[in-house]
């Protein structure tokens, strides 16, 4: 590997030349005038002008049940001055001597996940110039409580000539950022907390305190698939126990758009009885108050709809289970929309310049604050405990930005100010004369104080299934998903790229973790069923939609997916994605095949999907090796056909 040194800047630094003011806040005096101090295979030490310590962390850290390791980065700052330290940019890992000619990026939009996005440094002209003077710098990243927003926080360099992968992965559901720079003879690569230039962000640390940046993990291997699995399986997620069975949920959304009933449920739960599925959940609009309500600009306050739940969430819970299901139900807990009385409750909401922020319809509470935490453990772990809910779905459908104000009330009991928060950041507040953190700073304890409280809802209720959703897959990012037993892998409920996205994920996040829609609509014939259940079998697999009005040909197609499903869900959970094979460009306008193949020992599942004119892929090389012991779904000798094979290496 290259080696390990550390970036950051105090406030009054001299910046550095080379044309990268502006582009960086690299390289900068402090970095220039440290010097090293200490090394050792874990850890190296600098020691900075002012005789700040800086640790660069650096553990290898093994793979479960595998023979390969990943490295585990972070910084830790201490302030060993006599005068508060204004941090400007505090990376969490930084390489330089990196050997790299291609980069590998995961784009993201809304309903279009982890695209590869996949270029030559020539063609982003990052090749050295021709006196060697001068940055070239490629920086990207994300502002905002959306972590997952335009870009993943992911990076693969690759070295062509030599056939080797460096990847990495930031654990950080806040603003950041990271760079690859070219110049003087070297190319660095570093990443972490987005900085002051780029993400508002500033903090002043009081002599003898610390602060500790976000973890980093750095897999190296020989084929992009291989450093992506290592930085998935480096991820350990919080996985219920009621939930590791890898079974499938039911979600009444793509039935009800917002409009579920006590009536409708009670339906569900009798039709669904005995097929294999073990989560029932009861999405968003359970709260209307009036029929006119929109369920989106409602969201809120958490009362019981009299109208659609005349009977109480309970009597629905205990139905759900009355026929052998877990109980599920929707919450946006961190925002609160319009038409909500908590809406005008400014005193829990976070602010920008003393005015709450506002996007759209839909205003924050501040997760910093105790009267928050009070307000949700009355109305949504109370409503979880009470009902006997065993499945939650959290939402979130905004993002407040850049930056907010500094908390301006009593602190939660998780203490993530001035306590220990996400990603063992590890914090204590300035002296009351210091310089105030900037924005980007009380954006990053705001979003530590959601994840605080993901912590204390999983605390309570141990054997709580929680999923993470913002508007399907903002917040795919692995500090979130070590909280979640299972996430919404998008918002592409219907489209035809769900196969797509869902393959995508496999770079990014356990698959065990993906959840997959599956809508089932009357007027489908059997082939679309079998296209969406096996694209289904990507991850886990989410049915919803018009299931009282499929006739018993349709319904058999689904349920005998369901057991196909059971069979397989060894190698979604456990498995290695091989291969990704695609030649779809346009999501817009889909057109070609993909071919997923995921191997487990001698075992593995080859998933096949056609869309427009991808007819009779050319995917007889992957079953090369392999005998087929069965499949399920339709044959790909015609358009949107999905099929997936059981495979056993042949002896």
């Amino acid at each position: 590997m290259a080696e390990f040194y550390t970036e950051w800047r105090l406030r009054g630094d001299r910046y550095d030349g080379g044309y990268g003011n502006g582009l960086t806040l690299a390289n900068g005096e402090s970095v220039q005038e440290m010097t090293k101090v200490e090394e050792d295979e874990r850890e190296t030490v600098f020691r900075g002008r002012c005789g700040h310590v800086l640790r660069c962390v650096h553990e290898k850290v093994d793979i479960p049940g595998q023979n390969r390791s990943v490295t585990v980065c972070r910084t830790v700052f201490e302030n060993a001055a006599d005068k508060p330290a204004v941090l400007e940019m505090l990376a969490s890992f930084a390489l330089k001597g990196v050997k790299a000619d291609r980069m590998h990026r995961a784009t993201s939009f809304w309903s279009a996940e982890g695209k590869l996005l996949s270029q030559d440094l020539t063609d982003l002209n990052m090749e050295e110039s021709w006196a060697g003077h001068g940055y070239r710098i490629e920086h990207f990243g994300q502002t905002g409580s959306l972590p997952v927003r335009k870009w993943f926080p992911f990076l693969v360099l690759e070295d062509s000539e030599n056939g080797k992968f460096l990847g990495i992965q930031l654990y950080c559901a806040s603003s950041w950022q990271m760079e690859v720079a070219v110049g003087y003879g070297d190319l660095k690569v570093r990443g972490g907390l987005a900085d002051r230039d780029f993400g508002q962000w500033t903090k002043t640390i009081a002599p003898g305190e610390a602060f500790e940046t976000p973890r980093a993990v750095i897999a190296e291997g020989e084929s992009l698939e291989e450093v992506c699995d290592l930085l998935v399986k480096a991820q350990k997620p919080r996985i219920a126990a009621p939930d590791r069975d890898m079974s499938v949920i039911f979600n009444e959304y793509c039935a009800t758009w917002g409009n579920p009933s006590e009536e409708l449920v009670a339906r569900m739960a009798e039709k669904l009885e005995g097929t294999g599925v073990k989560y029932l959940v009861i999405d968003c609009g359970w709260y209307r108050q009036r029929e006119d309500e929109n369920w989106f600009n409602s969201a809120g306050d958490w009362k019981t709809s009299p109208i659609l739940f005349p009977s109480g969430l309970k009597a629905a819970a205990d139905c759900i289970r009355s026929h052998g299901m877990i109980p599920g139900i929707w919450f946006e807990m961190e925002d609160c929309g319009v038409d909500s009385e908590t809406f005008g409750e400014t005193d829990l909401c976070v602010k920008r310049d003393g005015i709450p922020v506002t996007v759209g319809t839909r205003r924050f509470l501040d997760m910093r604050k105790k009267t928050v935490w009070e307000r949700l453990d009355e109305r949504v772990l109370s409503l979880l405990r009470d009902c006997g809910f065993g499945y939650l779905k959290v939402d979130y459908n905004e993002t407040f930005g850049a930056g907010v104000d500094a908390l301006d009330g009593e602190e939660c009991p998780a203490g993530v100010v001035s306590g220990v928060c996400s990603g063992g950041i590890a914090v204590t507040p300035p002296e009351k004369n210091a310089v105030e953190d900037g924005p980007g700073e009380h954006l990053r304890q705001c979003v530590a104080g959601t994840q605080a409280y993901f912590r204390h809802l999983a605390e309570e209720m141990p054997e709580l299934v929680i999923e993470n959703c913002a508007s399907g897959g903002h917040r795919l990012e692995p500090s979130m998903m070590e909280l979640v037993s299972q996430a919404s892998f998008s918002d592409a409920h219907e489209c035809d790229i769900i196969p797509l996205v869902a393959a995508n994920l496999h770079r990014l996040i356990h698959p065990e973790q993906s959840q997959i829609w599956a809508v089932l609509r009357k007027e489908a014939d059997v082939h679309r069923i079998h296209y969406l259940i096996t694209a289904g079998m990507l991850g886990r697999l989410c049915l919803s939609g018009e299931i009282f009005d499929m006739n018993e040909a349709q319904w058999a197609a689904v349920t005998e997916g369901i057991v196909w499903y059971g069979k397989v869900a060894h190698i979604i959970r456990d498995g290695f994605t091989k291969v990704i094979r695609t030649n779809v460009k346009d999501y817009s306008k889909a057109s070609g095949y993909q071919a997923v193949l995921r191997t487990l020992g001698d075992e593995a599942m080859l998933v096949v999907h056609t869309l427009a004119g991808g007819a009779n892929p050319p995917v007889d090389d992957l079953l090369a090796g392999y005998e087929v012991i069965g499949k399920y779904g339709s044959d790909v000798d015609a358009d949107y056909r999905g099929q997936v094979y059981l495979l056993r290496r042949s002896r």
